[in-house]
């Protein structure tokens, strides 16, 4: 089966990472090809494992009417071009652009949705003109993935489509070991004898608030040291602020990185103070290294993240209790790697890749009108009229 991938962005981020897993992890039972609107980090992995790609140059992130209007153009020419069986679309742009072609040329299309255009945090001007969008783009749509339960709650309050529309699958992540070229387990041991290092993987920007976790860490008395990864806007205003209050030794600016496992591997706690989120994939890392969690309970976390097990949730800009929270893990080593542990377990039993992409295939054949158990035989079908075409 022939499977197209779209997506606006190519830069890192969330949504890029889960179409690169998804890349890597379905090549060998798909023939699959990538979309999006730039090259970047994206298209970078799709050339690495030899996936091909194509750049639609209108499908840009800002509501523009007529550069939407040649993306729709673009897409429809390219899936003459691809002929693919089914499309997988992901992110509010390329899923409303990517769905209307799809329905103009008569070919079964999944949206993947990360977050939606009237989540907390979009623009006015997005929820005014993507919320009927989206209701649109839905009765097109032949199956709509949510990334948390929480996300499947909010379209269903919105009226975007009804329940049998929507399938929850929540975002799954490689497990290092497996993952890595060379052998490298990439566990963290939150328990040494060190001072204790919280780590932040995240963009700069209104949507985290790297700067209330500084205010949180700045009148712990436990030794500890912070470092934030990642670029964005916000990042100089928080760099000032922890110079404001004297931080600047225990507080690092690591910039983007690719390292990630190896980095989370060296730190002791993990932490996300975030305004809201979909279903965040860095918890999921930080849970894969074995590392306690302490985050914003807002969205979709706390179906990654249990209170009081593998790590704590903490009301929406609860400066304090993210610091008392924060406090008591520094002060106790045991508790750290106890809640580590339990993170760890969580994610192998629930959020590898392999799960995540058995249930995203099985939309696949779906959307096709066949079930799992029918691959095997419309594979043996395609063998023997592509046999019988060469022989011509």
């Amino acid at each position: 089966m022939k499977v197209l991938l779209l997506i606006t962005r190519a830069e890192l981020g969330g949504g890029q990472t889960h179409v690169a897993d998804l890349l890597r992890g379905m090549r060998d039972d798909f023939e699959l090809e990538l979309a999006t609107g730039e090259e970047g980090y994206l298209t970078e992995a799709a050339d690495r494992i030899g996936i091909p790609w194509h750049v639609l140059p209108d499908l840009v992130q800002p509501i523009r009417p007529l550069h939407d209007l040649k993306a729709l153009h673009q897409c429809l020419r390219l899936l003459r071009q691809v002929k693919p069986d089914v499309i997988h679309a992901h992110t509010s742009k390329a899923g409303v652009i990517g769905r209307l072609a799809a329905s103009l040329a008569g070919i079964p299309c999944i949206f993947t949705a990360h977050t939606w255009c009237f989540a907390e945090g979009t623009s006015w001007k997005w929820r005014a003109i993507g919320t009927p969008l989206e209701k649109l783009a839905a009765r097109v749509s032949s199956r709509i993935i949510t990334v948390s339960e929480a996300n499947r709650d909010l379209a269903l309050r919105h009226g975007i489509a009804g329940p049998e529309k929507f399938t929850t699958i929540h975002n799954g992540i490689p497990d290092c070991a497996h993952h890595c070229s060379h052998h490298c387990s990439h566990r963290a041991a939150p328990d040494t004898q060190r001072i204790p290092r919280i780590v932040m993987v995240a963009r700069f920007s209104q949507q985290k608030a790297q700067s209330l976790l500084v205010d949180a860490v700045a009148s712990l008395t436990a030794p500890f040291h912070l470092s934030f990864v990642g670029e964005g806007p916000l990042r100089e205003a928080v760099e000032r602020q922890v110079e404001a209050l004297g931080l600047q030794e225990k507080v690092d600016f690591l910039g983007q990185r690719l390292d990630i496992p190896e980095i989370l591997a060296s730190s002791d706690i993990f932490a996300l103070f975030t305004k809201w989120e979909g279903f965040p994939i860095s918890i999921l890392e930080a849970m894969r290294a074995g590392l306690p969690v302490v985050a914003s309970n807002v969205n979709g976390v706390p179906e990654a993240v249990s209170d009081g097990d593998t790590g704590f949730l903490i009301p929406t800009g609860d400066v304090k209790l993210f610091r008392d929270r924060l406090a008591q893990l520094l002060e106790d080593a045991n508790l750290r790697c106890h809640m580590g542990l339990a993170g760890r377990q969580r994610f192998a039993r629930d959020f590898t890749a392999e799960s995540m992409i058995a249930k995203t295939s099985a939309l696949y054949w779906e959307a096709v009108g066949l079930s799992v158990s029918s691959k095997p035989l419309i594979l043996a079908e395609r063998t023997r009229a592509e046999t019988f075409t060469t022989e011509r």
